[in-house]
């Protein structure tokens, strides 16, 4: 092989990967059906904004998106099957705070949410709020903080099950404020409200779409959200942050992940066609008005908000000692 021949093979070896990365940029969308998996049942606002976004995403790519609910161990089996699933673009999962940076710090599961798959953008995310019933005696944080902290007090707060994201606002709540609220997980929100409209326990960290209803009726009463600010749909709900605990944070949230191996072309696509649909005003008014905020992130963003929401869950896991159940 003379010289020449040899400069043209380190060429064509050089663009390689250009030429693969481009290759995959024009299998998009892809040739099948899209599946755009949720680890919950059907029914919830998680479910309706994943189907409402599937729809808008359909229509933009010109591609059927199918929603496809496998609920199930707080989420993760959905997570396994989508880290395991094809990485050709065909696969999407609308993953979830507690399967994504929380289980892994609490039980044995069967993906790596940073290896085994690969951030596309922000979701949706939602604020928790703090709700009591009227019995407890309380109409404000500081009044029932003040409740917890007295000798011999027991005050609960329920939760949708060990390991979720309202168990670990509470948990994060009991370290700030320097109380110790006895936790009592539930297996999901409607059993957890039940025993609370019951007066069996005394508060709960709930979604707003299941706490509101019963707070305008009368029932409860909300002493604060979990987000830094306000949401529009609660501006008469003070936030835990501005009530004497700055910088609390516990936002639910939702992020587009796919199987870790998808071609980056494929992902960046992804992204772009995600980032449209959220910034889509018809699409964040419906949003909206199931209680969610959209999210939409670059695919570095996403990375940075998961490993900073990852480094804060893990801390509290390891200084409350929390365990599965």
């Amino acid at each position: 092989m003379n010289k020449r021949q040899l400069l043209r093979c380190g060429a064509i070896l050089a663009c390689a990967p250009l030429l693969a990365g481009v290759a995959a940029a024009q299998d998009f969308p892809p040739k099948k059906p899209v599946t755009l998996v949720v680890g919950f049942a059907a029914g919830g606002a998680a479910d309706a904004a994943a189907r409402l976004i599937a729809k808008k995403l359909g229509e933009n790519v010109g591609q059927t998106v199918v929603v496809d609910n496998k609920g199930g161990a707080g989420g993760n089996i959905a997570h396994q099957f989508t880290a395991k699933g094809p990485a050709d673009g065909s696969l999407l999962l609308f993953g979830s705070i507690g399967p994504l940076t929380i289980a892994p710090h609490l039980m044995k599961v069967g993906y790596d949410p940073f290896k085994d798959l690969a951030p596309v953008s922000g979701g949706v995310n939602f604020p928790n709020v703090l709700v009591v019933h009227k019995g407890v005696g309380a109409k404000t944080l500081a009044e029932f903080v003040a409740l917890a902290k007295k000798p011999g007090a027991k005050v609960e707060f329920a939760s949708t099950g060990a390991g979720s994201a309202s168990h670990l606002a509470g948990e994060m709540f009991n370290q700030q404020a320097h109380i110790e609220m006895v936790h009592v997980p539930y297996k999901g929100g409607a059993p957890a409200l039940q025993d609370l409209l019951g007066e069996r326990i005394a508060s709960y960290f709930a979604a707003p779409p299941t706490a509101m209803p019963h707070v305008e009726a009368g029932k409860l009463i909300p002493l604060a959200t979990t987000g830094l600010k306000r949401p529009a749909y609660l501006p008469n709900i003070p936030t835990v942050a501005e009530s004497g605990y700055a910088g609390f944070e516990a936002l639910n949230w939702y992020a587009f992940v796919a199987p870790g191996k998808t071609p980056a072309p494929i992902l960046d696509r992804w992204n772009v066609e995600i980032v449209k649909v959220l910034n889509d005003p018809e699409v964040k008014k419906a949003l909206e008005a199931h209680g969610l905020t959209p999210q939409p992130t670059t695919r570095a963003e996403l990375t940075a908000f998961m490993k900073k929401e990852d480094a804060k869950w893990s801390a509290i896991v390891r200084d409350r000692k929390i365990q599965a159940n």
